[in-house]
């Protein structure tokens, strides 16, 4: 089958290359975001293979059902930049991949907090220019401290795990009860409130739906304690940005760790090093000593983009030979 895979880099064209040499599909893969603009390019491709970044709102689905696509597929987890009920409308499925690596993203939620806590960041920087001064520099033993975990799937038990491993109390707050992580991990489920009050870490693994856009919001910030550090590796828009601003500026918030931000399309996965940043929000958050930004990087592994590539293309081989789609959306 003909596949119109948007949005490309050359890491993930290397992994959909050896991937597809199971499964024969012509691949064209095609630099551009997908949008109302770039829409056209799908003209005469049975199925378009999509990021998280790209378009597909309805006018743009329309526009691809007009010029022949019958399948979305996307390449990630997430998602929210769909709008299912014009593709159902349009009976256009759209599956995606479930799980790539858990362990990707917990392990980077984990390397935000230590370079945090460490001031890897700042010690590296210091070393560029042979300042080997310790001073502001300390941090403190991530071992006994409070680990709150927002959102139990895949990744933040993963995440759980690690942190056991690093001797952490854990708590954990999920729409789902989950007996088994008691016995499993030692993890007490709480409600968020009292994750919030309680924690020392604050790491959020959840999806970004209706109910959770801006679930960190002033509110929130204002029940954490004093000093708390906050990851997000999940979606942007979980965090209300400016009150995250506003948490660091009070020193209420003792740092944060972002791979995800809410404003991120058209700055992620983009080089803008010859240009004027234009967000005033990001460029606040970046100009804070206890934020690290990485631009949505955390499931980027060998491991995971060989799942990425493997799940999506095994799901535009179901569509094409009328199987079953184990991996559509259904909500």
């Amino acid at each position: 089958m003909r596949i119109a895979v948007f949005d490309t880099h050359q890491y993930e064209r290397r992994a959909f290359e050896a991937a597809n040499a199971d499964y024969g599909h012509e691949l064209v893969y095609l630099e551009p975001r997908l949008t109302a603009a770039t829409v056209p390019l799908a003209e005469g491709f049975p199925a378009v293979c999509v990021f998280i970044h790209d378009d597909l709102s309805a006018p743009v689905l329309g526009e691809l059902h007009r010029f022949g696509v019958r399948l979305v597929d996307l390449r990630s987890a997430g998602y929210n930049n769909v709008d299912l009920d014009a593709a159902r409308r349009l009976g256009m499925p759209v599956v995606r991949v479930p799980e790539y690596s858990p362990y990707a993203v917990a392990e980077h939620a984990v390397a935000l907090l230590l370079a945090l806590n460490r001031r890897v960041h700042r010690a590296y920087l210091r070393q560029q220019e042979q300042i080997f001064s310790l001073e502001g520099l300390v941090g403190y033993d991530v071992h006994g401290k409070t680990v709150g975990i927002v959102g139990l799937g895949r990744i933040g038990r993963a995440f759980a795990q690690i942190m056991r491993g690093f001797g952490c109390r854990l708590l954990g707050y999920d729409i789902a009860v989950h007996p088994d992580l008691a016995q499993e991990l030692g993890l007490r489920q709480v409600s968020f409130e009292e994750l919030l009050e309680t924690s020392d870490i604050v790491s959020l693994h959840a999806p970004l739906t209706p109910a959770t856009h801006h679930l960190i919001d002033a509110a929130a910030f204002a029940r954490m304690k004093r000093g708390v550090v906050l990851l997000n590796t999940s979606r942007g828009a979980l965090v209300d940005s400016r009150a995250l601003i506003d948490a660091i500026k009070r020193g209420h918030l003792g740092a944060a760790g972002l791979d995800v931000y809410e404003e991120e399309e058209g700055v992620f996965y983009e080089n803008l090093s010859d240009q004027v940043i234009q967000d005033d929000v990001l460029v606040r958050l970046m100009s804070f000593p206890n934020v690290l930004i990485t631009s949505h990087q955390g499931f980027l592994t060998r491991e995971a983009l060989a799942n990425i590539a493997h799940t999506s293309l095994a799901n535009a081989t179901a569509f094409e030979r009328g199987e079953p789609l184990v991996n559509e959306v259904t909500r």
